[in-house]
Parts: C-alpha cells; structure tokens; sequence
C-alpha cells in the first residue's frame, strides 16, 4: 500500500457543502428494474478530500452524475450548502454548475474539437464574471493557471486540445478549474488514461488546488490504493449501497466489510507472491 500524500485531518466539525440521504437511482421497469444506486447517505465537507471506491458496475459512477445533476434520484434528497438542491430550471442548473465542476477520465471527450485552447480557457473567465477584464489581465490569469499545471500558456495558444498528449489535456482540465473555482471539484477516474508518473503529478495537482483554493475534491476511483495516498475520507461501495466508510487510515488498515477486504487484498505487491484467488477466471475450454 501506497504511503499517505496528506496528514490526517477530521473534517467532521467543518460545514456540510454537499450531502445526501435515501440517495437512490433506478434504471428500467419491472423484471428489467435495476436499482444502480441503493439508499445512500452522505456527507462531504468543505475542504475535504473525499474518495468513492468501487469496480465497474459499482454505482460510483452514476452517484458522480446525480451528484452534478446530469441525472435525477429515483428517490431521496441530495443537499447542497445545508440546503435542499434545487435545479429545476436550466438557470438554476447552470447556477449550481458555478459550484460544482468535474473533471473524467477521458480527457478527448472533454474538450470542443473545433475550440482553440484559448477560447476553453477564457469561457472560463468569462463564467467567472471577468468577460470584460482587459485582455492583459485575462492572459495573465490564463498564463497563471497554466503555469499552476506546469504549462506554458504560450506554448498553448492558438492551439486545439487534440493536438496535446493525454497527459496535457489533464492538466488544461485541472488549469479550467484553477480558473473557475468551484466550491466542489468532482473527478472521475481522472488518472485511469496516463502512465505512473503522470498519475501522480496529477494527483498531486489535485491535492495543491485544493489547498490553493480549499475546495472539496470528490475522488470516483476503482484503486483503493490511490484512494488511501490522496483521501481524507474513503466510502467504500458495492453493488449500489456503501458498506463502509469513514477515515481513510481507519478504513483501509482496519477494514470491516468483506469487500473492502478484498479490494485490498486485490492490490499487486511487488515483493509478495500474488493472490489470484479473488480474480475470476475465465474457465478454459
């Protein structure tokens, strides 16, 4: 396992900027019903970093979305800043939108082909409320958040996303949100496309910006490993329902639930003869 990238911090007296309770998403009617989302409650508070962990099939992902109101619950409520959410309206939507902001793992969906890296940048600015700051200042604050991510902004511009590396348009990613600064940053597998030693530089942007901006960061990840180096707060989910959660050290050194177990026990070590007991095999014919 992974050392620990953050100290230890207990967020529990900190404010509520997003929590949810009786959380439920279903999919289909009938014998076709499929409950993705099962019950759930939680709690993120300001400044945390929260991780959500679970294999594909989990529900993790489909909480992400309900999460940035690109899907409605079935059931239960989801609250934001103490208050029930209220997106009922594309304002109100776009409004929260200012709050809440995220980053996927797959970088080349996330961009307008046809936009140049400028025009991603200053739509950001603009959402901010700087549209008429003089262009002087608007390059400065462009240069500014792509030197955060360890870019040169004129190296960038007049450029199209599709002609940086992966690894690069992560980064832009995380520049947009340097830029636009919402209260809630949900990042979905934002590390699964780049190799080893982008992985951990990105991971480590992830932990400066919150400090920069003291945001909460929302971590959707299948690697338990990843969640205990970057997490304050690891939920631990399975087949739609959470069936652990608390502290990361608490979780992971002194796991309770089964799964949990497993997903830890499912971690290579390098110098350890490797367990495939857990891995499912396809039989041989």
């Amino acid at each position: 396992m992974s050392e620990r990238a953050i100290e230890q911090t207990d967020f529990t007296n900190r404010p509520l900027c997003l929590s949810g309770r009786g959380v439920t998403k279903i999919f289909g009617l009938g014998d076709k019903r499929t409950v993705a989302v099962d019950h759930v409650d939680f709690d993120f508070h300001e400044g945390e970093f929260v991780s959500i962990v679970g294999e594909s099939g989990s529900g993790k992902t489909t909480l992400s979305k309900m999460l940035l109101g690109l899907l409605n619950a079935s059931e239960g409520e989801i609250f934001f800043q103490g208050k029930p959410r209220d997106i009922s309206t594309g304002r109100k939507k776009k409004e929260y939108w200012k709050g809440i902001q995220a980053i996927f793992q797959d970088p080349f969906s996330s961009f307008n082909t046809f936009q140049k890296i400028d025009t991603v940048l200053l739509d950001c600015i603009n959402m901010r409320g700087g549209k008429h700051l003089p262009k002087e200042k608007k390059i400065e604050m462009m240069t500014e958040a792509c030197g955060f991510v360890n870019l040169k902004f004129a190296e960038l511009t007049n450029k199209y996303p599709f002609e940086l590396s992966g690894g690069q348009m992560q980064r832009l990613m995380i520049a947009r949100i340097f830029l636009l600064r919402p209260r809630i940053l949900l990042a979905d597998e934002p590390t699964s496309m780049v190799d080893a030693c982008s992985r951990a530089t990105i991971l480590d942007m992830l932990l400066n910006l919150r400090d920069e901006i003291g945001m909460t960061v929302i971590f959707i990840t299948h690697d338990i490993g990843l969640a205990y180096y970057i997490s304050d707060t690891v939920y631990i989910m399975e087949h739609g329902k959470f069936v652990e959660f608390g502290k990361a050290d608490e979780v992971i050194l002194n796991p309770q639930a089964a799964y949990t177990k497993r997903l830890i026990s499912d971690v290579p070590k390098i110098h350890e003869e490797w367990d495939l007991s857990t891995v499912d095999l396809l039989s041989q014919k």
